[in-house]
């Protein structure tokens, strides 16, 4: 059996002459039917239209609006959440880009680097034969510092770490998750610059990520290696835009790398290269 459906107008309805109600006949079909309808705006006006005995059903419950607006509620605060979660994940606060982290020791890369052309190597001694760079031991510091600011009040760690045998505890900035196998060596061998990942550190009073290190950031270089390939010999240098600025001299380096290194960018997206 159908349930009746009430028809109503949602607010009143005054015709030229102030009539209170407005009633109009209309040619409802109904399987075939007619039937005359009543639009009423009293609240407590309960028309309901029929044909030919038979009642129209109700297609919808009262009820269907509230849960419609709900669903849509819904989707639209994870939609919201969606996207605040993918700007959160390239946020700098997520990656720590630009970040600086504290270390025993307020060691300026750009005061020593780019002021006193030191060599990466210099300091990071491990970097050509080991997965790792490696951190400078106090020693290494001491090789100067011994003859230079000898009593200067910022380098009281250092000399206090030589004294007593203890490593000075650096913070390592740039690092990627323990899940994540990354060979310093070979990349250092193939002429990878350090400035690819680390950045102009020469510029860099302390010490700050400069690079993600998101897979997709590992995955670009990896699918097209051959443009930041550079002499082997010359990884340590800083400035490389003499070599872009003269593109055209230096493309087919990288291509006549890749051949002659035997690098095989099909293979280096494969998921055991980084994660073993």
């Amino acid at each position: 059996m159908f349930q009746p459906a009430q028809v109503r107008l949602s607010q009143k309805c005054w015709n030229n002459s102030e009539a209170r109600l407005l009633e109009a006949e209309f040619r409802v079909c109904a399987g075939g039917a007619f039937a005359r309808v009543r639009f009423s705006s009293h609240p407590h006006e309960k028309e309901h239209f029929r044909a030919k005995g038979r009642d129209v059903p109700q297609i919808f419950t009262a009820s269907a609006d509230t849960r419609l607006r709900a669903v849509l509620a819904l989707l639209a605060l994870m939609l919201i959440a969606a996207l605040a979660f993918l700007k959160y994940q390239d946020s700098a606060y997520a990656t720590l880009r630009d970040w600086v982290r504290h270390q025993p020791v307020p060691f300026s890369h750009e005061h020593h680097v780019g002021g006193l052309g030191i060599d990466c190597r210099y300091c990071h001694t491990s970097v050509e034969e080991d997965a790792s760079a490696g951190l400078p031991p106090t020693h290494i510091c001491m090789t100067c510092h011994s003859q230079l600011w000898t009593s200067a009040p910022m380098l009281a760690p250092v000399r206090q770490s030589l004294a007593e045998g203890n490593p000075l505890e650096w913070q390592r900035v740039a690092r990627v998750p323990d899940y994540v196998y990354f060979n310093h060596s070979i990349h250092i061998q193939r002429g990878v610059a350090c400035v690819e990942c680390h950045g102009r550190v020469d510029k860099m009073p302390l010490m700050k990520r400069a690079k993600a290190f998101q897979m997709q950031f590992c995955l670009d270089c990896h699918r097209d290696p051959a443009p930041n390939l550079r002499p082997p010999d010359q990884v340590t240098r800083m400035d490389w835009s003499s070599w872009k600025q003269n593109s055209s001299e230096h493309e087919d380096y990288g291509r006549l790398m890749v051949k002659a290194y035997g690098i095989q960018p099909s293979k280096l997206d494969d998921c055991s290269i980084c994660h073993r």
